[in-house]
């Protein structure tokens, strides 16, 4: 097997165990109170959000990846600030296979990170090219071993684009408001999954993160929380800040 092959093998294998470790059987069992509780957190959240959507815009799968990747670091408003101008030059991974690191650092300078970020943009699209024939795929294995691309950014296409979920998104929103709610003891992305997945309906895993993001964003920051605003208030013990 070639140094390439063998690379990608790696990379498949390590997806498949990311996976694998998120699907065991959560790190608690919530009890009857606590399911009934978070079924109506459920219930509240699609009363309070009823047609929740990603907040990165893009019209097809590929940008979507793209902004998913740009906006590690960055928030969403600010990537949907400078990917008009990145499609816009680049519109496909054809385009971008072929573009020079350097130029895309400048399109994209102010979102952080950005010489990481152009360098995996790129390899992500030859990537594309070379194996998908320029389309994004479905499958988990194959967006994890895309260069840039770790489970929350699959997790986020495939919801997103493909309506499917192998689980709950977690960003920094998610994270902060399931560990207030009680939902979680943890603060490693991996393991907060864990322990959403074994509480939310997967019919639910796309919408709710949706909704837990745009909750933290307008109302249940890091910093201040309006809890007199907030719709999961009577069932929320505030864990923690």
């Amino acid at each position: 097997m070639s140094v390439s092959g063998r690379r990608r093998s790696a990379a498949g294998r390590a997806g498949a165990g990311v996976a694998r470790r998120v699907r065991k059987t959560a790190s608690r069992r919530p009890g009857p109170a606590e399911r009934t509780r978070l079924a109506r957190v459920v219930r509240r959240l699609a009363a309070h959000d009823p047609h929740p959507r990603c907040a990165l815009d893009h019209a097809n799968p590929f940008e979507l990846l793209v902004a998913t990747i740009l906006s590690a670091q960055c928030t969403d408003a600010r990537v949907n600030m400078v990917t008009p101008a990145l499609f816009a030059r680049w519109p496909t991974a054809v385009e971008l296979a072929d573009a020079a690191p350097e130029d895309v650092e400048q399109v994209i300078h102010s979102t952080g990170f950005f010489r990481n970020k152009a360098r995996n943009l790129v390899g992500m699209a030859k990537r594309l090219v070379e194996r998908h024939g320029g389309e994004v795929p479905r499958d988990m294995d194959e967006l994890v071993a895309l260069p840039g691309v770790a489970r929350k950014t699959a997790n986020v296409v495939r919801g997103e684009c493909f309506g499917l979920a192998d689980g709950v998104v977690v960003d920094t929103h998610v994270k902060r408001i399931a560990y207030r709610l009680g939902f979680t003891r943890h603060t490693d992305p991996v393991k907060v999954e864990r322990d959403l997945i074994a509480t939310v309906p997967p019919g639910d895993w796309i919408a709710f993160s949706h909704r837990l993001i745009r909750l933290g964003r307008t109302i249940c920051p890091a910093r201040r929380p309006r809890c007199e605003a907030c719709p999961l208030a009577p069932d929320c013990p505030r864990h923690g800040t």
